[in-house]
């Protein structure tokens, strides 16, 4: 099967969000609500809610936060609880029986309308999405986050095609991204895709600025290719292997996100198919084993929800 790689779906996805726009989600709808997610559902969720008060959880914590603030909740300071998934599976609905079991009203954000977690929440924003190979959830997440910034297609079109790729971009064996501190919900989703893409094969690592600073490039090296985003890089990285990129001052989240996972693409395109040549045991052997042994395995690809 012809797997893409990560930089081909961004393209997709942007192209898609131009003819389908993603609806809209007001986060200011919700008053210091559990927002619950796992891996980059996680992240979306500090996305969204990046300008407002709310408590944040994942598949491994949630047990233990939800029963921490029961006199909230009791005294119905708390009562909503935001669980992100694009599944709407795997641990999305456990999340919301627990969540309905202490009394509180429950969203699910999501990308499966008829999902098993989809049926059981108080409410549903379901987006759509175009098919992805497994872990990339490209389209899948960036709607959701376009939901809350709506920001424009066409200017995160043209900020990756004004990239200027160093001449010598294949050859390095590290990447690293600084990124302006307000970004900071960006850089745990380029190390997932660290993780997914690459694993123990390739240094791709990512700080935002004010992180950057505390002896993250204490050693410096020709070999790894340092990336600023609208930050003058004047210390980070050996001198000759920088890559400053500027881009629109008015800059959003999903304009981040697509454009530094495009790099990231690119960086999948100029090394060996690690990931190509593992994703199809992963999803049909021990991938899901380890949710228990009558799980179904992961499609490789998985379809969109158009």
């Amino acid at each position: 099967m012809n797997i893409p790689d990560l930089d081909e779906i961004v393209l997709e996805t942007l192209d898609f969000f131009s003819k389908n726009p993603p609806p809209s989600f007001n986060p200011k709808d919700y008053d210091l609500p559990f927002v619950v997610g796992s891996g980059n559902a996680y992240n979306t969720g500090l996305i969204i809610f990046s300008e407002q008060a709310a408590i944040f959880a994942d598949e491994s914590n949630f047990r233990t936060i939800l029963p921490a603030f029961e006199k909230a909740v009791t005294n119905k300071l708390i009562t909503q609880a935001v669980i992100i998934s694009a599944s709407g599976g795997k641990d999305s609905v456990w999340e919301i029986e627990l969540a309905k079991k202490y009394g509180l009203q429950t969203t699910l954000i999501t990308t499966k309308a008829e999902s098993q977690a989809a049926k059981i929440a108080d409410k549903i924003f379901a987006f759509k999405s175009i098919d992805e190979p497994y872990t990339y959830n490209t389209s899948t997440y960036m709607g959701m986050i376009l939901g809350a910034t709506h920001e424009n297609i066409t200017n995160i079109q043209g900020a990756i095609k004004s990239l200027k790729f160093p001449e010598n971009f294949n050859e390095y064996k590290s990447y690293s991204f600084v990124l302006p501190d307000k970004f900071s919900a960006i850089c745990p989703m380029l190390d997932i895709k660290r993780h997914e893409l690459f694993g123990p094969q390739v240094s791709l690592r990512a700080f935002p600025e004010g992180h950057a600073r505390h002896a993250k490039f204490v050693i410096r090296t020709k070999n790894e290719l340092v990336i600023s985003i609208n930050e003058k890089n004047e210390f980070f990285g050996d001198p000759e292997s920088r890559w400053n990129i500027s881009l629109d001052q008015n800059v959003n989240f999903a304009m981040i996100m697509a454009v530094t996972y495009y790099i990231v693409g690119k960086i999948q395109k100029s090394k060996p198919p690690y990931f190509k040549e593992n994703i199809g045991n992963y999803v049909s052997d021990y991938g899901p084993k380890a949710y228990g042994p009558t799980t179904a395995p992961f499609d490789l690809i998985v379809p969109g929800s158009k």
